[in-house]
């Protein structure tokens, strides 16, 4: 591993992704730190996996997706957990995206196409 991982024990993260292309990038951007790594491709299977597995400890949610979109799986999870992170991110980067996003329960927001070093200090920061 080239890079330190942010923690010293494995940190569990959902991605929640219904593009392919962008769900191979995170898994290459967060490949190097100490994580385990799970994948949702739409807001209903992120809400399930996350009843499914109370060690996630970060959420990267895709605000644009089929079945069910990243604002209302956000606001279900916060039903069930007020306090897991998670991070909201989307290529729809139009005013008002981003208060949308914290408004429906996401802590912080990052627009496609992802830069590696703003999401890996987002993270960090995230799971302090």
């Amino acid at each position: 591993m080239a890079e330190k991982a942010i923690h010293t024990e494995e940190n569990t993260i959902l991605i929640v992704e219904d593009d392919e292309t962008s769900s191979i990038l995170l898994q290459v951007f967060l490949s190097q730190g100490n994580y385990k790594l799970l994948y949702a491709v739409n807001g209903k299977m992120a809400v399930q996996m996350f009843r499914e597995n109370p060690d996630i400890d970060l959420i990267l949610m895709d605000l644009k997706m089929p079945v069910m979109d990243g604002y209302k799986a956000t606001r279900q999870i916060r039903v069930l957990n007020t306090n897991i992170p998670i991070l909201a991110q989307s290529a729809y980067a139009l005013a008002g995206d981003s208060k949308k996003a914290m408004d429906a329960g996401c802590d912080d927001y990052i627009t496609k196409p992802v830069k590696k070093e703003e999401l890996l200090a987002k993270i960090k920061t995230l799971l302090k």
